[in-house]
């Protein structure tokens, strides 16, 4: 099975090799049909800490790295 990759916007890179990644979807409403966005924040590691506020980057799925970390970062958008 294939790793899920999401494409989001560095929010924080308080800890050390984590960044915390906000990634926005958008879909249709089922019934107003109206666009709808939302967006979700995921923990990625990391390793160099070279990713910083603003970035736009890749994340991959991965083994779990920590308690949060179930993504790493794959490249800079």
């Amino acid at each position: 099975m294939p790793k899920r990759i999401l494409q989001g916007t560095v929010t924080s890179n308080a800890n050390a090799q984590t960044v915390t990644v906000s990634v926005e979807r958008r879909f249709k409403h089922p019934v107003l049909q109206k666009t709808i966005r939302k967006s979700k924040k995921y923990r990625a590691h990391d390793e160099t800490n070279q990713f910083n506020v603003g970035d736009m980057v890749r994340i991959q799925e991965c083994a779990p790295k920590s308690k949060s970390k179930r993504w790493e970062v794959v490249e800079r958008v």
